[in-house]
């Protein structure tokens, strides 16, 4: 199955409000929360910042961005137009966050008009993901920083021990709604070739086990890809779910996923 959010504006208008959900439910989370709280403060934001969030979704980054003290003004581009009205509804700081329809490979906006570009679990699913940093690094004004997270959904886990058949069900969603999933390992290089400086990174990443809602949801949407595929059937897709649950109940259950950021800055002799 191929990664939706690859070209989530094609997507039946029912399964983009159903992911509406899911991106405002994970940016409650609070593993999610402090993962963000982290790495943002790795950002120098220049008095009055003038921010952009590439792949915005509903806009909750673009939300916390915009409560920055020293953002001046903060705009999310996403291709989603349900994504983004539901960003619009959500909108807390209408004077300092506006919303605009686009694709990250494609900014509309003008050069060295940004202090900067934030990818925040986007780049893994652009296909192209090097357009994407070219597109920042035309944005940004000399001297401005480029900040990606993401997951290294290569460490995806269900898995209590060897050949546990809870891995397929990880393996499988990671599978259907990841484009790249090796993109965190290949950022370091893709941003240094689209002409940025590494500033810092840093190694992330969330687990559950006692409350393990997201992970319980990693485990069922692998289960019905296993079984959309006709690589199972549908018995056995319900049994892995319960199985998960099972664990769950009596205390086994185990689910995590790395995550990464990198802070990395545009050179500031850019004649551009």
């Amino acid at each position: 199955m191929a990664d939706v959010y690859a070209d989530i504006a094609a997507a039946d208008h029912e399964v983009q409000l159903r992911l509406s959900g899911v991106l405002e439910r994970r940016a409650v989370d609070r593993q999610q929360q402090a993962m963000l709280a982290t790495y943002l403060a790795d950002i120098d934001f220049p008095p009055g910042s003038e921010v952009l969030d590439a792949g915005c979704g509903t806009g909750p980054v673009s939300r916390a961005l915009a409560a920055v003290a020293d953002v001046g003004r903060v705009v999310g581009v996403d291709p989603s137009p349900v994504f983004l009205a539901m960003a619009q509804k959500l909108n807390t700081a209408a004077e300092r966050l506006t919303f605009v329809e686009g694709d990250c490979r494609f900014l509309p906006f003008n050069d060295c008009c940004f202090d900067v570009v934030v990818f925040h679990t986007t780049l893994s699913h652009v296909p192209g993901p090097e357009k994407g940093l070219a597109e920042a690094y035309r944005v940004l004004r000399p001297g401005g920083v480029l900040a990606v997270f993401d997951g290294n959904y290569t460490s995806t886990t269900l898995s209590t021990g060897d050949f546990d058949p809870l891995q397929a069900c990880a393996d499988a969603a990671m599978s259907a709604l990841v484009h790249d999933r090796w993109l965190v390992p290949r950022l370091p290089q893709l941003v240094a070739a689209a002409g940025f400086g590494l500033e810092k990174q840093r190694n992330l990443g969330i687990v559950e086990t006692t409350d393990p809602e997201y992970m319980l949801s990693i485990a069922d949407r692998g289960a019905d890809a296993l079984a959309a595929s006709g690589r199972i059937g549908a018995e056995l897709a319900e049994a892995l779910k319960a199985e998960a649950r099972q664990r769950v109940a009596e205390g086994r259950f185990f689910g995590s996923i790395a995550y990464s950021s990198l802070v990395a800055k545009k050179p500031d002799n850019n004649l551009l």
